[in-house]
């Protein structure tokens, strides 16, 4: 096609100060290795707030666009896929080393490419996005190693994110009866509403504490890590599972080997940026269908580009509930 001008929302992490904002860019502007696709909806995650400041230490170029997931529409045949098909991209390369989700138009390489599944829409997809299909790789885990709805409590911790609310939400709708941590109590009865049995203030957790502890929980979906962590492989359940995927809590674990041989506790780190393409496609089809938490639209909240530098800065401050969607058709 010719080349075309769009809106984009792009970081120049190059200085000691914050440079970003809505800027007009050219289809000439993007990777000549990929296929084009015209986006509709974006997400906003941890991850594209450090991509979009200097001491992030994420993003690979500068000026980029962040944005590490997208969903729109193809616009050329693509491998497998034919032009107009509805699709979804996240992980890999994208928002780190290659303009991302936030502008109007992304060139993808094919073999990135998810076909949107038929009973979704593009922004169902995007509210949940990265941090949704991260729950979902983590849930199923759980239930791959056994931890399944009568096992007993499973635990949620950091449960207002993106990860953990989804998490919530898509292990609720399984039947297993979800307790949620949190740092913020005035969420309670939003946790509840996504379908938490349990709230418990995550200073339950937060403290230093001994290798063992009373097992409370069959298994655990972790956004947090550090000492957060620590304690909830020191209180899961003999034979159950922690499924962890964050560092917010920091990036060390100060363990034993205890509650992996005395417990059989299996630790599963979760990688929703590498998996490959047909696990990704087939965990897809799973959120689209039984993964699907009930209430969407309690979870996402939509924005446009120009709200994005707002919403990163909060991102990175802590202020985080749910899932903000980026609406790449509002102006």
């Amino acid at each position: 096609m010719a080349s075309a001008s769009f809106r984009a929302f792009r970081a120049d992490t190059s200085g000691d100060a914050i440079d970003r904002g809505v800027v007009t860019m050219t289809t000439d502007d993007l990777a000549d290795d990929g296929v084009l696709v015209e986006v509709h909806y974006s997400s906003v995650n941890y991850k594209d707030g450090l991509a979009s400041t200097p001491t992030g230490r994420v993003a690979r170029f500068s000026p980029m666009v962040p944005g590490v997931d997208l969903a729109g529409v193809l616009l050329e045949d693509a491998g497998d896929l034919s032009a107009g098909t509805e699709v979804i991209a996240h992980g890999y390369d994208l928002g780190v080393n290659r303009h991302g989700g936030f502008a109007q138009f992304a060139s993808i390489p094919v073999e990135w490419l998810v076909p949107l599944p038929p009973s979704m829409t593009a922004r169902q997809a995007m509210v949940l996005g990265t941090a949704g299909y991260t729950a979902a790789l983590s849930v199923v885990a759980l239930a791959e190693r056994g931890v399944g709805p009568d096992a007993g409590d499973v635990l949620v911790t950091g449960a207002t994110g993106g990860v953990g609310s989804t998490a919530v939400g898509m292990l609720a709708r399984l039947g297993y009866r979800v307790v949620a941590s949190t740092g913020k109590p005035t969420e309670a009865d939003w946790l509840t509403a996504l379908g938490a049995a349990e709230v418990i203030d995550r200073a339950e957790l937060t403290e230093a504490g001994k290798p063992l502890q009373q097992m409370r929980w069959a298994g655990a979906v972790d956004c947090v890590g550090g000492d957060t962590l620590a304690n909830v492989l020191a209180q899961t359940a003999y034979g159950g599972a922690v499924a962890a995927s964050g560092l917010t809590g920091g990036n060390t674990l100060a363990t034993t080997v205890l509650p992996f041989i005395l417990r059989g506790v299996d630790l599963i780190g979760i990688d929703s940026v590498q998996t490959p393409l047909a696990r990704r496609r087939e965990v897809w089809n799973r959120i689209a269908t039984d993964l699907l938490p009930a209430d969407l639209d309690a979870i996402g909240t939509d924005i446009g580009l120009d709200d994005l530098d707002g919403v990163l800065t909060k991102i990175l401050t802590g202020g985080a509930r749910g899932r903000w969607v980026v609406d790449l058709q509002k102006t």
